[in-house]
């Protein structure tokens, strides 16, 4: 996912056994079930293709299904950088180029892993392929890959511990490897309407056009 870099371009295992592919799959759908809001603070990092780490940084995500959520990010050389998709309009503002670009939700949020937590369960099966994969490093993961050839990003990994969210793993068309590593999260909490609504900043350029409510 493509962000000024790369933005939009978002189970243990018992008695040191690992888990098997219908257990990871179990995870993701033990996850998912009866979830409305989830909300965790992350660290990232950037890998390019030849394996250097090449950004590292930490935010926060927030999910308010279906459809909505606030990833907030700030990476350690530069400035804060906010991707909201407010149930109509997908924004992302970067603060350090005092730059907003914002498109309709509709077309943009199949093209992103994010889907897979604030979308609805037949919009996730429309827009990826889900295969489980093997443990390792005591979670249960799930591969993705968007069944759009437009799609941003070429693949993801979703790692569980239990029926928690613990890495998740962004595989780009370049090469690059962003992994979002979760902690302290919180399901189904209070989400303010606030949280999930964006009005550019004074003197911010805007790119495209918004749909009003």
């Amino acid at each position: 996912m493509k962000l000024r870099r790369l933005l939009p371009l978002w189970c243990a295992a018992l008695a040191l056994l690992p888990c098997t592919a219908a257990a990871a799959a179990d995870a993701l759908e033990r996850f998912l079930a009866g979830l409305s809001s989830w909300r965790a603070p992350f660290t990232q990092e950037v890998i390019d293709s030849a394996g250097k780490s090449v950004e590292r940084g930490s935010g926060t995500l927030l999910v308010s299904r279906p459809g909505r959520f606030r990833w907030e990010y700030t990476p350690q050389d530069a400035g804060a950088q906010l991707l909201i998709a407010d149930g109509r309009n997908l924004w992302f503002y970067d603060q350090e180029l005092q730059q907003a670009t914002v498109k309709p939700a509709s077309s943009a949020l199949a093209a992103t892993p994010v889907v897979l937590l604030s979308g609805t369960d037949a919009e996730m099966h429309a827009a990826f392929e889900i295969v489980p994969q093997t443990a390792r490093a005591g979670l249960a993961w799930v591969k993705v890959t968007p069944r759009s050839a437009t799609a941003d990003f070429a693949s993801a990994e979703l790692g569980f511990r239990d029926t928690q969210l613990q890495r998740l793993r962004i595989h780009d068309r370049l090469d690059q490897t962003v992994t979002l590593s979760f902690t302290r999260s919180v399901r189904n909490s209070r989400v303010l309407d606030s949280e999930l609504q964006f009005t550019p900043p004074a003197g911010v350029d805007v790119i495209g056009t918004a749909i009003a409510p």
